[in-house]
């Protein structure tokens, strides 16, 4: 590589591939924030995530997460016997909210780091939009009730 040659021009970004990859990481947190507002069941779930944000999980990502949360007892599940067909309906427990406030918490100390320290504030992270994360960070900004 010569001198005038900058290691950014050599490498191809994928944005999908990165918003993907940071989607995964933060699947749970999601989750987690949709079953806060309401009681629904995955197929739903899997519906909201790709019009909001664009990435498409499905069912054989989005049910073991469900079921690993319900093991943890973040979630619960009821079968809802009064849909057209069966369908197993999933809620937020005392303890998934309190992971919640926690990775909510953890995601905004993280973000406002990245945003304020040892970056510049001209191309940080946090302050070039990206749409498929706005739904989210919102949702993360929002004031915390506390019960």
């Amino acid at each position: 590589m010569d001198k005038n040659t900058s290691w950014k021009e050599g490498h191809i970004i994928n944005p999908k591939k990165v918003q993907v990859k940071l989607m995964k990481g933060l699947l749970d947190l999601i989750v987690l924030q949709y079953l806060n507002g309401e009681s629904m069941h995955g197929y739903k779930m899997i519906k909201k995530i790709r019009k909001e944000f664009g990435v498409y999980f499905g069912p054989s990502t989005i049910y073991p997460l469900l079921t690993d949360l319900e093991k943890k007892g973040h979630v619960r599940s009821d079968w809802d016997m009064e849909s057209d067909r069966p369908r197993k309906v999933y809620s937020l427990t005392t303890e998934g909210r309190s992971l919640l406030n926690f990775t909510e918490d953890s995601l905004n100390f993280i973000c406002t780091k990245i945003g304020t320290e040892g970056t510049n504030k001209k191309t940080s992270v946090v302050n070039i939009p990206r749409p498929t994360l706005q739904p989210l960070l919102r949702r993360i900004d929002r004031p915390k009730i506390q019960i």
